[in-house]
C-alpha cells in the first residue's frame, strides 16, 4: 500500500521528529516502504540583499550541507536499513514544497511530527494543518 513514504524533518529542531521517526519507521517495515527525508530550507531574500549574492549562496550551500550531514545521523533512528532512506533539502515554504512534492505522484503517504496545538493553531501545527488540507494523499500526523 505505501512503497514510498515523504517525511519533512526539522533538523534543527529535532524533537519534531523523534516521535514521527517510530511511526514512519513502523508502516516502513511493514510495506517494505522507502522513506524519503526532506527538510525544507527558507530562502534568502536576494532582492534586499543585491550585493551579497556570493555570501547568500555561500551560505545556502552551507546550510544544505549541515541539514544533509543532520539528517544522514537520523537515519540511524530508523529500524530500518539505511538504503531505504533517502535524504533531500530543498529551499522554499514547508508547506508549498511539500504539497509540490505530494502532487508530483512519487510519494504513497506523508508522515509528519507536529508541535503541541497553541491558540494560533488550533489544533494542529500550522505547516502540519496546511500539509493535511491541501495535499491529495494519506498524512499520518504525529505528536
Amino acid at each position: 500500500m505505501y512503497k514510498n513514504i515523504l517525511m519533512p524533518v526539522d533538523v534543527f529542531e529535532m524533537d519534531l521528529s523523534d516521535k514521527a521517526v517510530r511511526h514512519a519507521t513502523h508502516l516502513a517495515k511493514a510495506e517494505g516502504a522507502s522513506i524519503t527525508l526532506v527538510n525544507i530550507l527558507p530562502n534568502s531574500s536576494r532582492s534586499l540583499l543585491r550585493g551579497f549574492n556570493a555570501d547568500i549562496k555561500k551560505l545556502e550551500e552551507y546550510m544544505a550541507a549541515e541539514s544533509e550531514k543532520k539528517m544522514t545521523n537520523l537515519k540511524r533512528l530508523f529500524d530500518i536499513s539505511p538504503e531505504h532512506i533517502h535524504c533531500k533539502v530543498y529551499f522554499g515554504n514547508v508547506r508549498d514544497e511539500i504539497i509540490r512534492l505530494s502532487k508530483e505522484r512519487k510519494y504513497d503517504a506523508i508522515v509528519i511530527g507536529s508541535r503541541t496545538p497553541s491558540i494560533s493553531t488550533h489544533l494542529l501545527g500550522s505547516n502540519a494543518e496546511s500539509i493535511l488540507r491541501y495535499t491529495t494523499i494519506p498524512v499520518l500526523v504525529v505528536r
